[in-house]
């Protein structure tokens, strides 16, 4: 093979901190064999999402374009289908290609009108007909957007993605999260035990009163038939079936964890593997920034008055609560981790991992008890906008090397096309920066620009609101369009983002700075594409 042509195997999982590893100095959580990826790799410590929820996110990572240019803006919106990925330009050059476990390209649910109120309809005037209720003529509904749909999966369990998805030939689908994953998982699951639905949700829990905190109960699931497990033997099957047909076109495989994420379900030995006595809350947990986002404040009294909301978006917590969270999430970052050592055994035992890149990030964080707050959904803290990156390239030869470089989801497109050998396309806007490393120059970057657009359904937000951040290795800024409200914070020195400087005079030259950074980069990620045609 020529090394111009490596393997790839590109594992990403969920909701994981990058300070939820050994390999970022994590001293509590048990993870030998993504740190063994990182001690012959290279380590990205300035590493960042492009937007810190799943849909834009992953759409960023398949395009190497912003969510305002890739059309993701929000949960709840399916990436294009005439889209370019990476994923086809190596398929065009023959690779073979597979997304295992989590996509979330497209809506896994089926789409609400109620949940879109924006702009906000005038009194007395006509509504649009259906068809012309948006600026696109052409929307993203049918057939072809339902294919990660768990509604239509629990309907027809035969089910099959369209190939190429994206670019993927072969396509396992797990979508969802906890115990209660759907997809290609759910009949995999029902083929080896068919009452495992009986084990499912927090009504069939195994009784433990040692947890209390929101969104976590004990599952009946049993490990070998948890969807960490399916995501496992399915990506070591399609190892031993490349290994076996002799194929000598080189692959790519996204394996991809729906875990960790809430709600807090590790089955087995992994719910009650770490005691939250020995889980640290977050140092922020009893500290309030000053100059809050108002939201915030509405969580806490929402918790004082007993009325907070457990779903998708962020709620307040207790110490105990967050100790407990923690100590489930290393539960399922444990479990993953020893899924990850048998796939990097099987490469061994098929002699692939000399002929194999191996990638390792996360789509996002989460809060974990920063300030208080658990989860996501419009909040840019460092606990959720910075991600792992782990690199690991037998022809490198790296022995445990880090970089400080500013880098994030939107470069991995450019970087492992790069690496294959193959020119980018018209439109990306990442940059190869594990090639930058090795050549020991900066990118063509001001700063990190991220970008949020929330639907009040799946957030703590009662309108649709915007929410833009500028990251820099010392700043972050962030603005809320609807509020009207900002932060700037000095990560270097102020790193539990405590003291907001947005309207303190003294930071008021590095606000306008960051603020004149932060345009000129956003002008610089303006739409290019398509390629403008020459006319007769």
């Amino acid at each position: 093979m020529s090394t111009a042509q490596p393997n790839f195997l590109f594992i990403i999982t969920d909701q994981h901190r990058a300070d939820h590893l050994g390999a970022y100095g994590n001293k509590v959580v048990q993870t030998p064999n993504i740190d063994s990826v990182a001690a012959r790799g290279l380590t990205f410590n300035n590493f960042y999402v492009s937007c810190p929820i799943c849909m834009p996110n992953r759409a960023t990572l398949m395009t190497g374009r912003l969510p305002s240019v890739n059309g993701v803006l929000s949960n709840g919106l399916s990436l294009p289908w005439g889209s370019n990925t990476f994923v086809h330009m190596l398929r065009n050059v023959g690779y073979r290609t597979a997304l295992i476990g989590k996509s979330h390209l497209q809506n896994v649910a089926p789409l609400r009108v109620d949940d879109w109120n924006y702009p906000p309809a005038r009194d007395g005037s006509i509504p649009p007909l259906d068809d012309y209720s948006d600026a696109y003529l052409s929307s993203r509904q049918g057939e072809i957007y339902e294919n990660e749909r768990r509604d239509l999966w629990e309907q027809n369990p035969e089910r099959e993605v369209v190939s190429p998805y994206y670019g993927f030939e072969k396509v396992r689908l797990a979508s969802g999260h906890g115990d209660r994953v759907g997809g290609a998982y759910k009949k995999w699951m029902l083929a080896q035990d068919k009452n495992a639905e009986s084990y499912v949700g927090p009504e069939n829990a195994l009784p433990d009163g040692r947890f209390s905190a929101p969104l976590a109960w004990r599952t009946r699931v049993p490990e070998e038939l948890y969807s960490t497990t399916f995501v496992e033997q399915e990506t070591i099957s399609y190892l031993e079936s490349h290994a076996n047909e002799g194929s000598g076109n080189p692959f790519f495989i996204q394996c991809s964890f729906p875990d960790p994420h809430h709600p807090f379900t590790p089955p087995g030995r992994y719910w009650g593997m770490y005691d939250p006595v020995d889980c640290e809350a977050s140092a922020s947990i009893n500290s309030a920034p000053d100059d809050p986002p108002p939201f915030r404040e509405m969580l806490w009294d929402e918790f004082r008055q007993n009325d907070r909301e457990h779903r998708v978006a962020a709620y307040a917590v207790t110490e105990q609560e967050a100790r407990e969270s923690v100590a489930l999430t290393y539960g399922m970052i444990s479990f993953v981790d020893d899924s990850i050592g048998r796939i990097l055994g099987t490469l061994d035992d098929l002699g692939l991992t000399d002929k194999t890149v191996i990638v390792f990030t996360s789509d996002h964080g989460d809060l974990m008890g920063d300030h208080g707050l658990m989860l996501k959904h419009c909040f840019h803290n460092d606990g959720l906008i910075r991600a792992p990156f782990i690199w690991s390239d037998p022809e490198a030869k790296d022995k445990a090397a880090r970089t400080d470089l500013l880098s994030g989801t939107i470069d991995i497109a450019a970087s492992i096309m790069g690496r294959a050998g193959v020119q980018p396309y018209h439109g990306i806007q990442g940059y190869d920066s594990v090639s930058a490393v090795r050549a020991g120059t900066e990118l063509p970057r001001l700063g990190l620009l991220i970008e949020e657009d929330e639907l009040p359904v799946n957030a703590n937000c009662r309108t649709y609101l915007r929410t833009r951040s500028f990251v820099t290795e010392r700043w972050r800024l962030t603005y809320w369009m609807e509020h009207a409200f900002g932060e700037l914070y000095d990560r270097l020195n102020d790193p539990l983002e405590l003291n907001n400087l947005w309207n303190d005079p003294a930071a008021a030259a590095d606000k306008s700075l960051m603020l004149e950074m932060m345009m000129r980069e956003r002008i610089a990620h303006d739409e290019m594409a398509p390629r403008a045609a020459m006319s007769a």
